[in-house]
């Protein structure tokens, strides 16, 4: 017995018995194996946070907007980029410009006129042809930077010497997908004579008699006029804005209507950006459904744009963006006069309602449902309350976020205009960001350095032309910080244009209007949009993350994935 191996006396390690201990023993191996990686995977899913991928750069957008990638959002007071943004420019739209050999054959500066019988006081007669045309010299003459594709007939002004006339352009070196609308106040005068000249052309929107188009008005100049699809298809900024929320003509036309509304969620009070993610994914759903979204148009603005840094109820989806183009794009109504018209209907006509409250129900199970209302009704739960989960997994091959119909407000990029114009669309700009992100020198420790005055003197020397007109797109809030700038530079900041958006502004009355004869404040996110689109129309643009600095946008270590 001494002699025996411990080894016998145990049947475990007994040759009969091996296959089994082997089996076994590779079933432990696997199972803790598979914890193992559970636990590593539940890890990654908790912390993981991928990048805010609508700021990407402009390259970059549509690679993300065709991706199967689930989305999360990082706190960004960034402009959020809409449709427009998107769109390439038409080539042949913008390439039939009217050019100073396509007016008639009239002399430069003057035209002769053959009734003036040497009264040199008597009325300017706008509607004659010869002043149209002296007209129309003179503003392609006046205003180099820009290309011209329609003008309006001229009508009379405040006064017998004046003519307003309006007019479709863009600017020679423009970017964006887009026509501008401008209308202003010649002064005309005559000789003795009898030959006319336009003494002074007003200021941006001066010629307000002509803004609107006449009733019976003849049509002025156009080289090639657009077809109907194409027109409607561009942006014109400048038009007068009809944003009227739509109604339903009779009670038979909504009771055999169908309806999407989605109730509730997370997305409230969070950045534009989300926003504009969920809000999409509801009306991505209700075209795909073949339905009529029922909006909200009140929106909450995020604390991270507002002067008391708190959220702020009470704005308007029509403040920021174009209800006009949406409406005439897709079918959409407001729920307040919605709900209005269901209690009036609903039980009579028998309109039934469809409810979900599992945001992974997708649309394709909803496809058939013939109830006059489907609501979704999202949680207090987050994540799982956000709308935008509603398009993620296997939806998101399915349902695709019309982002053709979501353009920004044009009454803000009229501002935008506005500034441009009085800058004669002939400026260089540059982007600098400062704030927080220059004084935090762990995140970005190049930041407070590569933009002080000194540094950017040195940058801009080889980029831009000494004596040019630099607009400033900066959240720094002190300007004087940029004095060293205008000793090489004409520096422009957002703030010299207040006058754009004051109590006396065609904007303010506007948007008193529209709000119901509440005043509608400038707020931190209108800011931001016009400021950055001012930039976007800079012949030159420098951008700080781009241009300025080794810092990356998102801090230390990022710049591979910020610029993937």
């Amino acid at each position: 017995m001494l002699g025996r191996s411990s080894f016998s006396r145990t049947g475990s390690f007994r040759p009969e018995n091996l296959g089994q201990n082997a089996m076994a023993m590779i079933g432990n191996l696997c199972f803790t194996l598979f914890v193992v990686g559970v636990l590593v995977f539940t890890i990654i899913a908790a912390t993981y946070e991928p990048e805010d991928p609508l700021f990407h750069p402009t390259t970059k957008i549509t690679t993300f907007l065709t991706s199967t990638s689930n989305a999360t959002f990082k706190s960004d007071n960034t402009v959020v980029k809409t449709g427009e943004d998107f769109m390439a420019a038409n080539q042949t739209a913008f390439s039939s410009f009217i050019n100073i050999t396509d007016v008639d054959k009239i002399s430069m500066s003057e035209v002769s006129s053959t009734d003036c019988e040497s009264n040199v006081d008597s009325p300017i007669d706008c509607r004659d042809p010869e002043v149209f045309h002296l007209m129309m010299r003179a503003t392609i003459e006046h205003f180099q930077d820009i290309h011209f594709y329609r003008f309006g007939k001229p009508v009379a002004g405040a006064d017998p010497k004046t003519c307003d006339m309006a007019w479709r352009f863009r600017p020679k070196e423009g970017k964006t997908a887009a026509f501008y609308k401008d209308y202003r106040r010649f002064v005309v005068l005559r000789s003795t004579n009898c030959t006319l000249r336009v003494a002074d052309i007003g200021e941006y929107h001066s010629g307000v008699n002509a803004r609107k188009k006449k009733r019976n008005q003849k049509p002025g100049f156009e080289k090639n006029p657009l077809k109907k699809e194409e027109a409607n298809a561009l942006p014109v900024v400048g038009e007068v804005v009809n944003d009227t929320l739509p109604v339903v003509e009779s009670e038979g036309s909504f009771s055999h209507g169908k309806y999407l509304i989605y109730v509730g969620g997370g997305d409230r009070c969070k950045n534009v950006n989300q926003y504009l993610w969920s809000f999409l994914c509801a009306l991505g759903e209700a075209q795909y459904l073949n339905r009529t979204l029922v909006m909200d148009l009140s929106i909450c603005l995020s604390s991270i744009y507002t002067k008391s840094n708190q959220d702020e109820e009470g704005k308007d989806f029509r403040f920021y963006f174009d209800f006009e183009h949406l409406r005439e794009s897709a079918s959409v109504l407001d729920q307040t006069q919605f709900w209005v018209d269901w209690n009036k209907w609903q039980k009579k006509d028998r309109l039934n309602l469809h409810l979900v409250e599992d945001f992974r129900v997708t649309p394709m199970k909803l496809a058939d449902i013939e109830d006059a209302l489907i609501m979704r009704k999202f949680g207090s739960v987050e994540p799982d309350n956000y709308w935008y989960r509603v398009c993620e997994g296997e939806t998101e091959s399915t349902v695709q976020r019309p982002w053709n119909l979501i353009w920004k407000s044009r009454r803000l990029l009229d501002i935008v205009s506005a500034i441009a114009s009085r800058l004669n669309w002939d400026y260089d700009s540059v982007d600098i960001v400062r704030g927080e992100k220059a004084r935090n020198k762990d995140l970005w420790p190049n930041l407070d350095r590569d933009t002080s005055p000194d540094a950017l003197l040195s940058t801009l020397q080889d980029k831009i032309e000494d004596g040019r007109n630099l607009y400033i797109a900066t959240n720094e809030p002190d300007k004087s910080f940029f004095d060293p700038l205008k000793d090489k530079y004409s520096t422009h900041f957002l703030d010299e244009y207040k006058d754009l958006w004051d109590e006396n502004s065609e904007w303010y009355s506007e948007m008193t209007k529209l709000n119901n004869g509440v005043p509608v404040e400038f707020d931190g996110y209108m800011r931001v949009s016009v400021d950055t689109e001012v930039f976007l129309r800079g012949k030159k643009q420098l951008e700080t993350f781009n241009d300025l600095t080794r810092d990356c946008k998102d801090g230390v270590n990022t710049c591979s994935t910020s610029a993937s």
